[in-house]
């Protein structure tokens, strides 16, 4: 989608952070992204009403903005510097998926502004599934798949609905109204979108890597038809 375009503009402005951070292993920077955003979670798991509320919402959008941008440094120092490797890959997929997970809990458990435990984890699974499809996706075919609604677009969202959580805990809003007895507010908008683009990011990636992958099959064959014998070729 169109804010995953937002990659070649953070690489273009993290450029001059880059050519400082040379000497920096990028599997550190790696690895910070999960206390980051660990912090931000706790944040947005204990953040009420009022200014406290929003002084915590705020804290919790500034965190996993943090988090996000060690996710995009992380990668491009290792391009700068040659120290790409298929383990730094892998770690920075993985806890990608564990903070994904972690951050949609994080707002379900907060008992002020959602409290619908079991909604919340329906909600992770689905995100959940989505980016398996992606991860898969590059394991089989060797190209990565970001189709759908990719994870750039939920976390620019998820940032924005914290900021606006912020707004309504400073001014003493709880919500928009309800819903079956869910309260509507940017906490449930923003785990309700997250659910549903988990489907819509499966089914999109599911028929692509299918087309892609039929595609690869007939050019290069992983199996020799029957019959046919390329001992001598």
């Amino acid at each position: 989608m169109a804010l995953e375009k937002g990659r070649n503009l953070f690489k273009k402005i993290s450029e001059p952070l880059v050519s400082k951070l040379e000497g920096v292993n990028p599997a550190t920077l790696t690895w910070l992204t999960l206390p980051t955003g660990l912090a931000a979670a706790w944040l947005m798991m204990e953040a009420g009403t009022g200014q406290d509320g929003a002084i915590m919402f705020l804290g919790a959008a500034f965190l996993m903005a943090s988090a996000m941008a060690l996710d995009g440094l992380d990668g491009n120092l290792a391009r700068a510097t040659g120290k790409v490797t298929r383990w730094g890959d892998y770690l920075d997929h993985t806890l990608d998926r564990v903070l994904d997970v972690v951050w949609i809990l994080a707002l379900g458990y907060n008992m002020v502004w959602f409290g619908h435990i079991e909604l919340a984890w329906v909600a992770a699974m689905l995100t959940m599934f989505g980016s398996y499809l992606g991860t898969q996706a590059q394991a089989v075919a060797g190209s990565r798949n970001y189709g759908g609604f990719s994870r750039a677009d939920r976390m620019v969202l998820t940032f924005v609905a914290l900021l606006s959580t912020a707004v309504m805990a400073y001014m003493g809003s709880g919500s928009w109204g309800e819903w079956n007895d869910i309260e509507v507010n940017p906490i449930s908008l923003i785990i309700a979108i997250s659910g549903v683009g988990g489907i819509y990011t499966f089914v999109v990636r599911f028929f692509k890597a299918r087309a892609d992958l039929q595609a690869l099959d007939k050019s290069k064959p992983l199996s020799t038809p029957k019959g046919i014998d390329k001992s001598d070729d």
